[in-house]
Protein backbone atom coordinates (compact mmCIF):
# COMPACT_ATOMS: atom_id res chain seq x y z
CA UNK A 1 0.00 0.00 0.00
CA UNK A 2 1.70 3.04 -0.76
CA UNK A 3 2.34 5.56 1.72
CA UNK A 4 0.69 9.14 2.41
CA UNK A 5 2.10 12.07 1.10
CA UNK A 6 -0.99 14.12 -0.01
CA UNK A 7 -4.91 13.95 0.84
CA UNK A 8 -6.69 11.29 -1.25
CA UNK A 9 -8.96 12.73 -3.49
CA UNK A 10 -12.02 11.94 -1.25
CA UNK A 11 -10.18 13.92 1.14
CA UNK A 12 -9.28 16.42 -0.74
CA UNK A 13 -13.36 16.96 -1.59
CA UNK A 14 -14.02 17.05 2.36
CA UNK A 15 -11.15 19.53 2.93
CA UNK A 16 -13.05 22.11 0.24
CA UNK A 17 -16.03 21.61 1.39
CA UNK A 18 -15.06 22.22 5.17
CA UNK A 19 -12.80 25.33 3.50
CA UNK A 20 -15.98 26.85 2.22
CA UNK A 21 -17.96 26.02 5.45
CA UNK A 22 -15.25 27.79 7.52
CA UNK A 23 -15.29 31.26 5.25
CA UNK A 24 -19.13 31.44 5.03
CA UNK A 25 -19.99 30.62 8.14
CA UNK A 26 -17.04 31.00 10.59
CA UNK A 27 -15.15 33.76 9.07
CA UNK A 28 -18.00 36.36 9.41
CA UNK A 29 -18.18 35.94 13.46
CA UNK A 30 -14.62 36.16 13.53
CA UNK A 31 -14.97 39.56 15.52
CA UNK A 32 -17.31 38.41 17.91
CA UNK A 33 -16.28 34.88 18.87
CA UNK A 34 -12.27 37.11 18.93
CA UNK A 35 -13.65 39.66 21.52
CA UNK A 36 -15.36 36.43 23.81
CA UNK A 37 -19.47 37.89 22.60
CA UNK A 38 -20.25 34.48 21.43
CA UNK A 39 -19.03 31.18 22.25
CA UNK A 40 -17.81 29.02 19.86
CA UNK A 41 -20.68 25.99 20.29
CA UNK A 42 -23.48 25.93 17.77
CA UNK A 43 -21.15 27.00 15.29
CA UNK A 44 -19.49 24.11 15.87
CA UNK A 45 -22.81 21.76 16.48
CA UNK A 46 -23.96 23.42 12.95
CA UNK A 47 -20.16 22.15 11.50
CA UNK A 48 -21.29 18.79 13.10
CA UNK A 49 -24.63 19.04 11.48
CA UNK A 50 -23.63 19.46 8.26
CA UNK A 51 -20.91 17.14 7.42
CA UNK A 52 -23.01 14.38 9.21
CA UNK A 53 -20.43 14.12 12.20
CA UNK A 54 -23.21 13.67 14.69
CA UNK A 55 -24.34 10.71 12.28
CA UNK A 56 -20.94 9.69 12.15
CA UNK A 57 -20.09 9.37 15.75
CA UNK A 58 -23.96 8.16 16.56
CA UNK A 59 -23.31 5.16 14.33
CA UNK A 60 -20.09 4.36 15.18
CA UNK A 61 -20.98 4.58 19.24
CA UNK A 62 -23.62 2.42 18.54
CA UNK A 63 -21.36 -0.42 17.24
CA UNK A 64 -19.28 -0.07 20.05
CA UNK A 65 -21.48 -0.56 22.47
CA UNK A 66 -23.08 -3.63 20.83
CA UNK A 67 -19.67 -5.00 20.54
CA UNK A 68 -18.66 -4.17 24.28
CA UNK A 69 -22.30 -6.11 25.27
CA UNK A 70 -21.31 -8.88 23.05
CA UNK A 71 -18.25 -9.39 25.17
CA UNK A 72 -16.00 -7.99 22.08
CA UNK A 73 -13.10 -5.69 23.12
CA UNK A 74 -13.23 -2.36 21.29
CA UNK A 75 -10.27 -0.02 21.30
CA UNK A 76 -9.54 3.62 21.53
CA UNK A 77 -11.13 6.34 23.06
CA UNK A 78 -12.61 9.38 21.26
CA UNK A 79 -13.49 9.64 17.62
CA UNK A 80 -12.02 9.04 14.27
CA UNK A 81 -9.57 5.80 13.62
CA UNK A 82 -7.80 4.77 11.15
CA UNK A 83 -7.05 6.12 7.96
CA UNK A 84 -10.24 8.14 6.19
CA UNK A 85 -11.48 8.40 9.83
CA UNK A 86 -8.63 10.10 10.77
CA UNK A 87 -8.41 12.16 8.16
CA UNK A 88 -12.31 13.11 8.52
CA UNK A 89 -11.25 13.96 12.26
CA UNK A 90 -7.97 16.24 11.03
CA UNK A 91 -9.31 18.03 8.64
CA UNK A 92 -11.46 19.94 9.87
CA UNK A 93 -8.90 21.17 12.72
CA UNK A 94 -6.46 21.89 10.66
CA UNK A 95 -9.05 24.26 8.37
CA UNK A 96 -10.92 25.62 11.71
CA UNK A 97 -7.20 26.31 12.79
CA UNK A 98 -6.81 28.90 9.68
CA UNK A 99 -9.77 31.33 11.09
CA UNK A 100 -10.06 30.41 14.66
CA UNK A 101 -7.98 27.69 16.68
CA UNK A 102 -9.94 28.39 20.22
CA UNK A 103 -12.82 26.71 18.24
CA UNK A 104 -10.63 23.39 17.67
CA UNK A 105 -9.63 23.55 21.31
CA UNK A 106 -13.15 23.79 22.55
CA UNK A 107 -14.77 20.79 20.17
CA UNK A 108 -11.67 18.92 20.85
CA UNK A 109 -11.47 18.92 24.67
CA UNK A 110 -15.55 18.34 24.51
CA UNK A 111 -15.46 15.61 21.87
CA UNK A 112 -12.06 14.16 22.36
CA UNK A 113 -10.40 14.65 25.51
CA UNK A 114 -13.44 14.74 27.70
CA UNK A 115 -15.65 12.07 25.80
CA UNK A 116 -12.31 9.70 25.51
CA UNK A 117 -12.55 9.61 29.02
CA UNK A 118 -15.44 8.01 29.49
CA UNK A 119 -15.03 5.64 26.33
CA UNK A 120 -11.75 4.35 28.18
CA UNK A 121 -12.69 3.86 31.58
CA UNK A 122 -16.72 3.74 31.96
CA UNK A 123 -18.98 1.14 32.28
CA UNK A 124 -21.44 0.85 29.42
CA UNK A 125 -24.07 2.24 31.44
CA UNK A 126 -21.90 5.45 32.06
CA UNK A 127 -21.04 5.59 28.56
CA UNK A 128 -24.68 5.81 26.91
CA UNK A 129 -25.70 8.19 29.91
CA UNK A 130 -22.66 10.90 28.79
CA UNK A 131 -20.30 10.09 25.88
CA UNK A 132 -23.36 10.12 23.18
CA UNK A 133 -23.88 13.31 23.65
CA UNK A 134 -20.48 15.09 23.91
CA UNK A 135 -19.29 13.23 20.72
CA UNK A 136 -22.23 14.38 18.90
CA UNK A 137 -21.95 17.73 20.45
CA UNK A 138 -25.33 18.13 21.89
CA UNK A 139 -24.07 18.83 25.18
CA UNK A 140 -20.35 20.33 25.56
CA UNK A 141 -17.45 18.67 27.89
CA UNK A 142 -14.72 19.86 29.70
CA UNK A 143 -11.87 17.51 31.40
CA UNK A 144 -10.71 18.88 35.06
CA UNK A 145 -6.80 18.29 35.92
CA UNK A 146 -4.97 21.20 35.94
CA UNK A 147 -5.05 23.20 39.63
CA UNK A 148 -3.96 26.66 40.74
CA UNK A 149 -0.77 24.92 41.94
CA UNK A 150 -0.46 22.27 39.72
CA UNK A 151 0.32 23.02 36.06
CA UNK A 152 3.08 20.58 34.67
CA UNK A 153 3.34 18.57 38.23
CA UNK A 154 -0.46 17.24 37.01
CA UNK A 155 -0.59 14.50 39.96
CA UNK A 156 2.11 15.57 42.10
CA UNK A 157 1.05 18.80 43.06
CA UNK A 158 -2.76 17.57 42.86
CA UNK A 159 -5.04 18.73 46.00
CA UNK A 160 -8.32 18.28 44.57
CA UNK A 161 -9.76 15.10 46.69
CA UNK A 162 -12.43 12.39 47.11
CA UNK A 163 -13.35 11.23 50.50
CA UNK A 164 -15.55 8.12 50.88
CA UNK A 165 -18.57 8.82 52.64
CA UNK A 166 -20.95 5.31 52.93
CA UNK A 167 -21.55 4.49 49.69
CA UNK A 168 -21.00 7.86 48.25
CA UNK A 169 -18.24 10.16 47.70
CA UNK A 170 -17.32 13.76 48.89
CA UNK A 171 -15.23 16.21 46.50
CA UNK A 172 -13.43 18.97 47.56
CA UNK A 173 -11.26 20.89 45.21
CA UNK A 174 -10.66 23.56 42.86
CA UNK A 175 -9.55 23.49 39.46
CA UNK A 176 -8.44 26.34 36.71
CA UNK A 177 -7.45 26.59 32.92
CA UNK A 178 -10.06 24.70 32.27
CA UNK A 179 -11.28 24.51 28.38
CA UNK A 180 -14.83 24.89 28.33
CA UNK A 181 -15.29 25.53 32.12
CA UNK A 182 -18.21 28.10 32.20
CA UNK A 183 -20.04 26.36 29.50
CA UNK A 184 -19.66 22.51 30.25
CA UNK A 185 -23.05 20.17 30.67
CA UNK A 186 -20.51 17.25 31.82
CA UNK A 187 -17.13 17.28 33.46
CA UNK A 188 -14.46 14.59 34.11
CA UNK A 189 -13.28 15.66 37.02
CA UNK A 190 -10.15 14.25 38.08
CA UNK A 191 -8.52 14.05 41.77
CA UNK A 192 -7.07 11.84 44.50
CA UNK A 193 -8.71 9.45 46.82
CA UNK A 194 -8.18 10.82 50.74
CA UNK A 195 -7.65 7.53 52.42
CA UNK A 196 -5.84 9.30 55.42
CA UNK A 197 -2.54 8.37 53.54
CA UNK A 198 0.12 10.61 52.29
CA UNK A 199 -0.97 12.62 48.85
CA UNK A 200 1.71 10.96 47.01
CA UNK A 201 0.68 7.86 47.34
CA UNK A 202 -2.84 8.53 46.96
CA UNK A 203 -5.07 6.84 44.03
CA UNK A 204 -5.79 9.05 41.13
CA UNK A 205 -9.72 8.51 40.37
CA UNK A 206 -12.21 10.38 38.01
CA UNK A 207 -15.54 11.17 38.34
CA UNK A 208 -17.99 12.78 36.05
CA UNK A 209 -20.58 15.47 37.10
CA UNK A 210 -23.19 17.53 35.48
CA UNK A 211 -23.75 21.39 35.51
CA UNK A 212 -25.99 22.74 38.02
CA UNK A 213 -25.12 20.00 41.18
CA UNK A 214 -24.94 21.12 44.33
CA UNK A 215 -21.79 22.88 45.58
CA UNK A 216 -20.31 22.45 42.42
CA UNK A 217 -19.56 26.74 40.79
CA UNK A 218 -18.35 27.05 37.21
CA UNK A 219 -16.88 30.71 37.20
CA UNK A 220 -17.11 32.82 34.03
CA UNK A 221 -14.49 32.99 31.17
CA UNK A 222 -11.22 34.35 31.70
CA UNK A 223 -9.31 36.83 29.90
CA UNK A 224 -6.12 35.70 27.88
CA UNK A 225 -3.56 36.37 25.53
CA UNK A 226 -5.00 34.32 22.99
CA UNK A 227 -7.42 31.74 21.78
CA UNK A 228 -10.13 33.77 22.21
CA UNK A 229 -13.11 31.75 20.66
CA UNK A 230 -12.35 28.88 23.51
CA UNK A 231 -13.70 30.03 26.63
CA UNK A 232 -11.53 28.97 29.60
CA UNK A 233 -12.72 28.98 33.28
CA UNK A 234 -12.22 27.78 36.61
CA UNK A 235 -14.03 24.95 38.61
CA UNK A 236 -14.90 25.11 42.60
CA UNK A 237 -15.94 21.46 44.49
CA UNK A 238 -17.22 22.37 48.07
CA UNK A 239 -18.66 18.81 49.21
CA UNK A 240 -20.20 18.02 46.07
CA UNK A 241 -21.75 14.68 46.77
CA UNK A 242 -21.72 11.59 44.60
CA UNK A 243 -22.90 8.00 44.17
CA UNK A 244 -20.57 5.48 42.91
CA UNK A 245 -22.58 5.53 39.53
CA UNK A 246 -20.33 8.95 38.90
CA UNK A 247 -16.90 7.42 39.54
CA UNK A 248 -15.96 5.99 36.25
CA UNK A 249 -15.82 2.41 36.12
CA UNK A 250 -17.83 2.43 39.35
CA UNK A 251 -15.31 1.15 40.75
CA UNK A 252 -11.56 1.92 42.42
CA UNK A 253 -10.02 -0.84 41.28
CA UNK A 254 -9.33 0.01 37.51
CA UNK A 255 -7.74 3.00 38.86
CA UNK A 256 -5.35 1.20 41.28
CA UNK A 257 -1.89 1.17 41.33
CA UNK A 258 -1.34 3.53 38.95
CA UNK A 259 -4.35 3.27 36.53
CA UNK A 260 -5.75 6.86 37.14
CA UNK A 261 -2.28 8.36 35.97
CA UNK A 262 -1.83 5.90 32.99
CA UNK A 263 -5.45 6.57 32.22
CA UNK A 264 -4.96 10.50 32.18
CA UNK A 265 -1.54 10.00 30.24
CA UNK A 266 -3.30 7.88 27.87
CA UNK A 267 -5.54 11.17 26.86
CA UNK A 268 -2.26 13.40 26.45
CA UNK A 269 -1.08 11.04 23.58
CA UNK A 270 -4.71 11.70 21.26
CA UNK A 271 -4.08 15.68 22.38
CA UNK A 272 -0.50 16.07 21.27
CA UNK A 273 -1.15 14.82 18.56
CA UNK A 274 -3.97 16.87 17.31
CA UNK A 275 -1.76 19.98 18.19
CA UNK A 276 0.39 19.16 15.39
CA UNK A 277 -2.87 19.47 13.31
CA UNK A 278 -3.63 22.72 14.65
CA UNK A 279 0.06 23.76 13.94
CA UNK A 280 -0.19 22.92 10.27
CA UNK A 281 -3.15 24.86 9.92
CA UNK A 282 -1.89 28.40 11.86
CA UNK A 283 1.39 27.90 9.19
CA UNK A 284 -0.59 27.22 6.03
CA UNK A 285 -2.81 30.36 6.86
CA UNK A 286 0.13 32.18 7.61
CA UNK A 287 1.75 31.44 4.15
CA UNK A 288 -1.76 32.56 2.72
CA UNK A 289 -1.83 35.49 3.78
CA UNK A 290 2.43 36.12 3.35
CA UNK A 291 2.23 35.34 -0.16
CA UNK A 292 0.23 36.97 -1.80
CA UNK A 293 1.15 40.29 0.57
CA UNK A 294 5.04 40.02 -0.15
CA UNK A 295 3.88 40.08 -3.97
CA UNK A 296 1.62 43.42 -3.63
CA UNK A 297 3.30 45.25 -1.18
CA UNK A 298 5.48 47.74 -2.54
CA UNK A 299 8.55 49.21 -0.51
CA UNK A 300 11.97 50.86 -1.87
CA UNK A 301 9.85 51.16 -5.53
CA UNK A 302 9.89 47.26 -5.71
CA UNK A 303 7.15 44.25 -4.25
CA UNK A 304 8.82 43.16 -0.99
CA UNK A 305 8.92 39.52 -2.03
CA UNK A 306 11.98 40.90 -4.37
CA UNK A 307 13.91 40.95 -1.43
CA UNK A 308 15.59 38.07 -0.34
CA UNK A 309 15.56 38.84 3.40
CA UNK A 310 11.76 38.37 3.17
CA UNK A 311 12.28 35.32 0.63
CA UNK A 312 14.08 33.75 3.62
CA UNK A 313 11.23 34.22 5.75
CA UNK A 314 8.97 32.97 2.79
CA UNK A 315 11.13 29.45 2.18
CA UNK A 316 11.55 28.94 6.21
CA UNK A 317 7.47 29.22 6.44
CA UNK A 318 7.34 26.58 3.41
CA UNK A 319 10.10 24.13 4.99
CA UNK A 320 7.82 24.01 8.45
CA UNK A 321 4.64 23.47 6.25
CA UNK A 322 6.45 20.69 4.93
CA UNK A 323 7.97 19.41 7.98
CA UNK A 324 4.64 19.59 9.29
CA UNK A 325 2.30 18.20 7.20
CA UNK A 326 4.43 14.93 7.20
CA UNK A 327 4.10 14.40 10.76
CA UNK A 328 0.36 14.93 10.70
CA UNK A 329 0.69 12.32 7.56
CA UNK A 330 3.06 10.05 9.39
CA UNK A 331 0.36 9.75 12.48
CA UNK A 332 -2.39 8.97 9.83
CA UNK A 333 -0.36 6.37 8.06
CA UNK A 334 0.75 4.75 11.96
CA UNK A 335 -3.20 4.35 12.39
CA UNK A 336 -4.19 3.30 9.37
CA UNK A 337 -1.80 0.20 9.85
CA UNK A 338 -3.44 0.31 12.98
CA UNK A 339 -0.46 1.41 15.46
CA UNK A 340 -0.86 3.85 17.73
CA UNK A 341 1.94 6.45 18.43
CA UNK A 342 3.98 6.21 22.00
CA UNK A 343 3.85 9.28 24.12
CA UNK A 344 7.62 9.79 23.44
CA UNK A 345 6.54 9.77 19.78
CA UNK A 346 3.59 12.21 20.50
CA UNK A 347 6.01 14.59 22.41
CA UNK A 348 8.19 14.76 19.51
CA UNK A 349 5.56 15.44 17.13
CA UNK A 350 4.12 18.28 19.65
CA UNK A 351 7.25 20.00 20.64
CA UNK A 352 8.44 20.23 16.61
CA UNK A 353 4.90 21.62 15.54
CA UNK A 354 4.06 23.79 18.18
CA UNK A 355 7.71 25.64 17.42
CA UNK A 356 7.38 25.67 14.67
CA UNK A 357 4.07 27.38 14.67
CA UNK A 358 4.99 30.29 16.82
CA UNK A 359 8.46 30.86 14.66
CA UNK A 360 6.42 31.07 11.31
CA UNK A 361 3.48 33.11 13.00
CA UNK A 362 6.19 35.49 14.73
CA UNK A 363 7.72 35.69 11.52
CA UNK A 364 4.18 36.75 9.38
CA UNK A 365 4.11 39.44 11.83
CA UNK A 366 7.25 40.99 10.97
CA UNK A 367 6.79 40.38 7.15
CA UNK A 368 3.36 42.45 7.46
CA UNK A 369 5.46 45.01 9.46
CA UNK A 370 3.25 47.68 11.37
CA UNK A 371 -0.03 46.09 9.45
CA UNK A 372 1.12 42.71 11.44
CA UNK A 373 0.71 44.24 14.74
CA UNK A 374 -2.73 45.44 14.04
CA UNK A 375 -6.10 42.87 14.86
CA UNK A 376 -7.29 43.60 11.12
CA UNK A 377 -4.67 42.02 9.34
CA UNK A 378 -4.71 38.43 10.87
CA UNK A 379 -0.97 37.29 11.43
CA UNK A 380 -1.51 39.45 14.87
CA UNK A 381 -3.95 36.91 16.08
CA UNK A 382 -2.47 33.44 14.31
CA UNK A 383 0.63 34.67 16.36
CA UNK A 384 -1.09 35.02 19.86
CA UNK A 385 -3.09 32.05 19.41
CA UNK A 386 -0.13 29.32 18.12
CA UNK A 387 1.61 30.36 21.57
CA UNK A 388 -0.25 27.79 23.31
CA UNK A 389 0.61 25.28 21.14
CA UNK A 390 3.78 25.28 23.44
CA UNK A 391 2.56 25.44 26.90
CA UNK A 392 -0.76 22.78 26.62
CA UNK A 393 -0.88 19.69 26.65
CA UNK A 394 2.41 19.67 28.24
CA UNK A 395 4.81 22.47 28.08
CA UNK A 396 7.89 22.20 25.42
CA UNK A 397 10.51 21.52 28.79
CA UNK A 398 7.69 18.72 29.64
CA UNK A 399 7.50 17.31 26.07
CA UNK A 400 11.54 17.21 25.87
CA UNK A 401 12.21 15.45 29.16
CA UNK A 402 9.34 12.67 28.00
CA UNK A 403 11.66 12.46 24.94
CA UNK A 404 14.92 12.41 26.59
CA UNK A 405 13.48 9.64 29.38
CA UNK A 406 12.51 7.18 26.99
CA UNK A 407 15.49 7.58 24.74
CA UNK A 408 17.30 7.08 27.80
CA UNK A 409 15.25 4.01 29.14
Amino acid sequence: MPGMYAWPEELQMVRDAVRQFVDNEIRPHREALEHGDMPPYDLLRKLYRTFGMDQMARDSFRRRIEAEKNGEERGGGGAGGGGAGAGMTLLPIIELCKCSPGMVTAMGVSVGLTAAAIMAKGTVAQKERWALDLLTMDKIGAWAITEPNSGSDAFGSMQSTARRDGDEYVLNGSKTFITNGPYADTIVFICKLDEGNPPEDRTVLQFVLDRGMPGLEQSKPLRKMGLHSSPTGMLFLDDVRVGRDRLLGESEDAFRGGGGREASKATFVMERSGVAAMALGIIERCLELCVPYAKERVQFGRPIGEFQLIQLKLAKMEVARLNVENLVFRSLEAGRAGQGMTLAEASAMKLYSAQAAVEVALEAVQLFGGNGYMAEYEVEQLARDAKVLQIYAGTDEIQIGQIARSLLA
